[in-house]
């Protein structure tokens, strides 16, 4: 029986979309699994863990088209300090363009560390309209693909799996720019002042 280790790489991970994923992943795993948040002081505790689980499973979002520096700093970590046993490394990325193929780039970058430290690259499951998905009816096609990963990482199979909510770009984006125009009103915030530069100021 496998033993997998989830490793959130969410910035704000106890309040995060990959936590609800984390949590999804969980309910049809069969195997054993414990959940850690990355955070700038518990990089050497997790690292110590890794060899008594068979795989790990990155869960994060996608930041300017890269790793969020949460999991990029611990991937330097773990570099210099792998387990003897390597687990299988897995991955969920997330992201908030409709598309899942925004996240290409981002896994290409996990594969590179897998290859230049001797990890198997396991199964990967890409998410888009990650923001939105998990808050809509479209909620049950994330857990078909969460059952197939599931069973892909239990069984070590490489499955390249993606999601995304079935709507066109405009229909999206006239849905996304609503929620964050509402957003905004909810906390006085204006469209002008979402649109503006000067809004952390």
């Amino acid at each position: 029986m496998g033993r997998v280790i989830i490793i959130n790489g969410s910035p704000r991970a106890p309040k995060s979309n990959s936590k609800a994923y984390s949590e999804i992943f969980r309910r049809y795993y069969e195997g054993n699994i414990d959940i850690f948040n990355i955070t700038k002081n518990n990089h050497k505790d997790i690292c110590l863990k890794l060899e008594e689980y068979t795989d790990i499973l990155f869960v994060f979002p996608l930041y300017a088209d890269g790793l969020p520096v949460t999991l990029l700093n611990f991937l330097k970590y773990l570099e210099t300090n792998p387990p003897k046993n390597k687990p299988i490394i897995n991955v969920i990325i997330n992201c908030g363009f409709i598309e899942p193929e925004q996240n290409t780039v981002c896994i290409d970058m996990i594969k590179l560390f897998c290859k230049e430290n001797e990890y198997i690259f396991g199964s990967v499951l890409s998410i888009g309209s990650g923001e939105a998905i998990l808050n809509t009816p479209f909620k049950v096609m994330i857990r078909w693909k969460m059952k197939k990963l599931a069973k892909a990482i239990q069984n070590h199979k490489n499955e390249k799996l993606s999601v995304t909510m079935p709507l066109t770009k405009k229909m999206f984006i006239r849905a996304s720019t609503s929620c964050w125009i509402n957003y905004g009103k909810r906390n006085g915030i204006t469209k002008e002042e979402m649109a503006s530069m000067k809004i952390e100021q």
